[in-house]
Order: structure tokens, then sequence, then C-alpha cells
């Protein structure tokens, strides 16, 4: 069984969401940052991580995702194949380019200690949000973010939408808000809420 670690509403979310998706059983320790929870098993303090049954410890949503895609070959193409390759580009492209603006916006504003903030940087990273997001629309041609299933890029960008939201950065853009929308529609995704609320 795996044990995540890390509150649901942080990029934990993302792993839990994974793991319902594919329908795989695991413990869940909502940690927060630098808790001792999180630090005995991730001396780092981030999250996520999570551990496998012989004690090997994993961090990374992304990474997490991916193993757990890859082993039990679920929301992914097969490695190996050109789609896989589209949606490795889609997932690399969500990292770098919405997740990386949100994760230093929200350390430009909140996180970092208050005389290392530079909050005048938020409306250039504002503007390459959006524009990425211009670009990721003019590629998207459905079903899912990477083509006919769902996949994990799908679960990053649902989670960014979420991100950007609680942070005003505005997604101006229907056809990505629509497919957003029914993403967070997934039993999956409403589970993982539920717990988080529940917490």
């Amino acid at each position: 069984m795996y044990t995540v670690y890390g509150n649901v509403f942080t990029r934990a979310m993302r792993v839990l969401w994974c793991l319902e998706e594919i329908g795989l059983d695991y413990t869940h320790v909502p940690a927060s940052p630098q808790s001792p929870e999180i630090l005995a098993v991730n001396p780092a303090g981030k999250l996520p991580a999570m551990s496998l049954d012989d004690g090997t410890v994993l961090t990374d949503s992304t990474a997490i995702m991916t193993y757990l895609a890859d082993k039990h070959d679920a929301v992914t193409y097969p490695a190996g194949t050109v789609e896989r390759a589209r949606q490795d580009g889609i997932t690399h492209k969500l990292l770098d380019e919405l997740d990386a603006c949100l994760w230093t916006a929200s350390r430009m504003t909140a996180i970092l200690p208050e005389d290392k903030r530079v909050p005048s940087v938020v409306p250039s990273l504002q503007f390459e949000f959006a524009k990425s997001i211009r670009q990721i629309e003019a590629q998207f041609e459905g079903p899912y973010i990477a083509g006919e299933i769902f996949t994990v890029p799908d679960i990053i960008l649902a989670h960014c939408a979420a991100w950007a939201r609680s942070i005003q950065f505005e997604i101006e853009s229907d056809k990505i808000l629509g497919h957003v929308k029914s993403l967070r529609a997934r039993p999956a995704f409403r589970k993982v809420v539920a717990m988080g609320q529940a917490a």
C-alpha cells in the first residue's frame, strides 16, 4: 500500500487524485510543509512525498504520478510512443509555464520571509501565465489535454487552474475553463476535495 504525505490543498492533491483515478489503496498523512511528519520521510520538508511498501520514498508530484501511471498502466499513454512524447511535452509545458509562474507568485507574496519578497514581479508573472494559457488553448484539440484519454497533465492543469483562481491569476479561455470544469466533475476529484474539506 502507498502512503501519501501532504495536505490535500497542496500539490499532494495531484497524487491523491491520481491514486483515486487508478483505483489504488493508499494511506493519507495530511502533513504540512516542514512538519515532523514530512521531515521524517523527506528531509527537504517539501510536499508531497509517497512511501512504498519497501520504505522507498518518492518526491515531486509529477514524478510520483508518472511512476503510478507507468506501474499501473493507467492515466497515461505507453512509454516509447509518440502519444506519450506529446503527453510529456504538455506536462513539461504546464510545469514550466503555469506551475512555475504560480509558485513564484506565491513565494513572492506570501511564502518567503517578508524582507525577501518582491511582489512587484507579479504583474509580469500574470502576463506570462496568460500568454501560456493562450498557447495551450491554441494547441488543445480534446477531448483531453493530451488527446483521447485522461492523463497526468489533465490533473496538473486542473490543479493549476484552482491555484490560479486562489491567487487572482485570470484564465481568459472558455475552452480551458470548460475543460477544467469537466475535470472537476470527475468522481475521483470530488472524493479528494471532500477529504480535504472533512479534514
